[in-house]
């Protein structure tokens, strides 16, 4: 597997400390990642901002002796309520992944990660579900003419257990549409992460990679003279192998499964130790340790 350093992780979206693009890159390389992974908006690389920055962070890739494998776009394809038709929002978002196609393939970026839709209570399953199918396979259709695969992650509501993801896929059919699987959703959801990553590893190309601790939540009861458990947990980031999700059976049963492509390493959401950049160096490094010390690196 290729080790690989997500952006979004220097982007200060989480109170993090921030690196401008260009030297995200050299960055990247410091610390023993041969790949990055770069986030389609800003303050890293929008559409709205990309001619500028191409030739720039080409050079800056190829002075550092890395590659950018992936470009992650950040889309919903669910219509929202009350919109109906006036507004195309499919539209908006079918020419923002068709741009950063153009983009990905200027800069020798082979895969575009997307996201599918969020589920809006109310509406139709049966007509979400269409929807994003035929977004994704226009934007696959797209994509394609720039060498460019869509890789699905398994983020968003609709189509987000690994069985309803793989209806999804062959409901796209396209070649050039895979997988971005991450172990995060299905570990939270209670999925036994060795068969799903066992079932999504030939369709995968690139796995996303973040661990995290469940943080019980009480809530006080004064009339009770107690405390009231909360049925969901507060979730946290947390060092690489320090946290609940079993990794060491994910990645396994990707391996038993023929996956061989991306490993990126993310940090986007609020991280145990703070948002300094030594604290963000400190577990991008341990990401690669665990990984090196698993053989899991090609």
């Amino acid at each position: 597997m290729t080790p690989c350093l997500f952006s979004i992780s220097y982007a200060g979206f989480w109170g993090q400390s921030v690196l401008k693009l260009a030297d995200f890159i050299p960055h990247a390389a410091r610390l023993g990642y041969r790949s990055v992974m770069i986030a389609g908006k800003r303050p890293h690389l929008s559409p709205l901002d990309a001619e500028e920055q191409i030739e720039p962070l080409k050079a800056a890739l190829s002075s550092s002796g890395i590659r950018c494998d992936v470009l992650g776009a950040y889309t919903n394809l669910a219509q929202p309520a009350g919109v109906g038709c006036e507004v195309p929002q499919i539209e908006f978002q079918i020419a923002y992944v068709e741009s950063l196609a153009r983009t990905a393939a200027r800069l020798g970026a082979r895969i575009i990660r997307i996201f599918g839709a969020y589920e809006i209570e109310g509406q139709d399953l049966q007509a979400q579900w269409n929807r994003c199918v035929s977004a994704v396979r226009e934007m696959c259709d797209r994509a394609a003419a720039h060498g460019v695969t869509i890789a699905i992650q398994n983020h968003h509501d609709v189509g987000l257990h690994t069985e309803a993801l793989l209806e999804m896929l062959a409901d796209v059919d396209r070649p050039n549409c895979k997988l971005g699987f991450d172990a995060w959703s299905p570990a939270l959801r209670g999925e036994d992460l060795y068969k799903s990553a066992l079932l999504a590893a030939p369709r995968s190309v690139i796995t996303t990679n973040a661990d995290y601790i469940r943080v019980p939540r009480h809530r006080y009861r004064p009339e009770l003279v107690n405390y009231e458990r909360q049925a969901v947990d507060w979730v946290r980031a947390v060092p690489f192998g320090t946290g609940f999700i079993d990794y060491a059976a994910f990645f396994q049963g990707l391996k038993d499964g023929g996956f061989d492509g991306v490993a990126t390493f993310e940090m986007c959401s609020p991280l145990r130790g703070g948002g300094s950049l030594a604290n963000l160096d400190a577990c991008a490094t341990a990401y690669l340790d665990w990984m090196n010390t698993r053989r899991l690196l090609s």
